[in-house]
């Protein structure tokens, strides 16, 4: 039976093809949520608890540095999923995350996927496949970012 976190989710592009068992055991682990313009989402170095599914809205992630302050990497936006940190540990935050327009997303308990990706090997590589691209292109970004704003100094 589909429920309708589970519909929500199958919608959206970052989880196409996953097998429907997968994307329901994932569900389990989920809740909607939202947030305001201007919000903070997560700031960072906090403690990386969750991730999010983008449903709708606008989302910049960024860094703060001594000398310049606070500086947007990166904007991501519906259909991508917000937060890597989660996976390893010491579960902090790489960066920071702030609402720039109203956020409508799907929420996920970092602690729960981490014991079904523990738990379950199928589950867990298919998890890691997900986010390894993920990981590798805001890291990227990040530094190619980084690079701009040092020679524009």
């Amino acid at each position: 039976m589909l429920t309708e976190m589970t519909i929500r989710v199958q919608a959206q592009p970052f989880f196409a093809g996953w097998p429907a068992a997968l994307i329901r055991e994932l569900c389990e682990c989920a809740t909607p949520d939202a947030f305001p313009a201007g919000a903070a989402i997560f700031a960072e170095g906090g403690s990386a608890d969750a991730f999010w599914l983008l449903e709708a809205g606008t989302v910049a992630l960024g860094l703060h540095g001594p000398v310049r302050g606070d500086e947007v990497i990166e904007t991501i936006g519906p259909g991508t999923v917000l937060g890597w940190s989660w996976l390893h540990p010491p579960y902090r935050w790489h960066f920071g995350a702030t609402a720039i327009e109203e956020v409508t997303a799907v929420r996920f308990d970092a602690a729960r996927v981490r014991l079904r990706c523990e738990t379950d090997p199928e589950f867990g590589y298919a998890m890691l496949s997900r986010f390894t691209p993920v990981i590798i292109d805001r890291l990227q970004t990040a530094r190619l970012r980084l690079l701009d704003l040092w020679g524009a100094s």
